[in-house]
């Protein structure tokens, strides 16, 4: 039976780099993978089409697909619309009705964009981090929110609320994925809390002490996220798998990729208990250069190549598209976004075209 994917290009250079994304899905289903392609919208496409940036038809196509694949979704045109309209309300809304609840970041630096990093290249040459972040708990989520009206020393101010809150059965779920993707790559995680101070991470890191017997394999250390920043910053090749929760994850996920030197290089994975997932570059709509036909496709066909490793249990076509990435960088090309003198500067569209090449080659 043919495994479903929901291609849900988005806003800004969405579709551009879903195109290039698509090229890469027709060679391997020419190859033989089995597919079924659905598309819907989502963000502010959907907005402009249907007024809701997550349309029901989007939910139930969703719901039925095997895994998503997702461009990005945002920008300015969107930013004046109610909060419940804006495009983001939308991605919220796909990751919670599909139970997305682990999300996964790798920050690699490739040997051909070592010097790329703003860090030097003896601190970032070789690395290679996965990032696990827990995504549908903590101050993200937390009630009770909002701003209300209190009295404070004898005037009335506005107050600004928002809950940390985690449970054990969700620290204990997320500690689960972060143990056992340790066990497919240098066995260690950090776990990543604020513990001196704050309990819900005491619980945290409780929880997580407490998993890690059922992974005797796997070494666990514990770090207070203001340290980790300054360890990935200074160090970043300590780490393996680094797993925390949502707020200091959405944080130590995007200073990681900076590590990199271009976020246009770095895929996702966002999934559900049972490996179904949502797959995007960790790189926004870019609404600046959409249409100019110069924005990196590479994360998107990345991203493609994690969708085929997680949800769809297919390791060798994952790697296949790995590789032909590694092959188009050792030849060269570069968009402008990695760009570098000496080095041959192409468009999205020819990026695309020679990973598909790259592609055809191994056949």
């Amino acid at each position: 039976m043919a495994q479903k994917i929901l291609v849900i290009s988005g806003d800004g250079i969405g579709p551009e780099i879903m195109a290039e994304a698509m090229k890469v899905l027709d060679v391997l289903q020419r190859d033989g993978l089995t597919l079924e392609r659905g598309e819907a919208l989502l963000g502010g496409c959907a907005v402009d089409a249907t007024g809701e940036p997550y349309p029901e038809a989007t939910k139930k196509k969703a719901l039925a697909a095997d895994a998503v694949l997702l461009g990005a979704v945002g920008g300015p045109k969107w930013d004046v619309l109610p909060r419940e309209q804006r495009p983001e309300k939308g991605l919220l809304g796909i990751r919670k009705s599909l139970g997305l609840f682990a999300n996964l970041r790798p920050a690699v630096v490739y040997p051909q964009l070592a010097e790329a990093s703003t860090l030097k290249p003896e601190i970032v040459a070789g690395l290679d981090i996965l990032i696990v972040r827990e995504l549908t708990g903590d101050i993200y989520f937390g009630e009770p929110r909002g701003i209300e009206t209190r009295d404070i020393d004898g005037t009335t101010q506005r107050v600004g609320v928002n809950t940390m809150i985690y449970s054990e059965s969700e620290i204990r779920r997320i500690a689960k994925v972060a143990f056992e993707a340790a066990q497919r790559r240098s066995q260690r995680v950090c776990s990543v809390d604020k513990m001196n101070v704050l309990e819900t991470t005491q619980l945290w890191r409780d929880v997580f002490t407490e998993e890690a017997q059922h992974y005797p394999n796997v070494q666990l250390s514990h770090m207070l996220v203001d340290n980790a920043a300054m360890q990935l910053v200074r160090n970043p090749k300590q780490f393996d798998v680094l797993a925390t929760g949502n707020i200091f994850g959405d944080i130590l996920s995007d200073e990681a990729s900076m590590l990199t030197g271009s976020i246009g290089m770095l895929p996702s994975a966002s999934l559900d208990e049972n490996g179904k997932g949502l797959y995007e570059p960790c790189h926004g709509s870019a609404p600046d250069i959409a249409g100019q036909n110069i924005a990196n496709p590479l994360a998107m066909i990345l991203s493609t190549a994690m969708l085929l490793r997680y949800s769809l249990k297919n390791e060798a076509a994952a790697r296949r598209v790995e590789t032909a990435v590694m092959e188009v960088l050792d030849r060269g090309l570069r968009t402008p976004d990695i760009w570098k003198e000496g080095m041959q500067k192409v468009s999205t569209k020819e990026m695309g075209d020679a990973v598909v090449q790259a592609l055809a080659r191994q056949a």
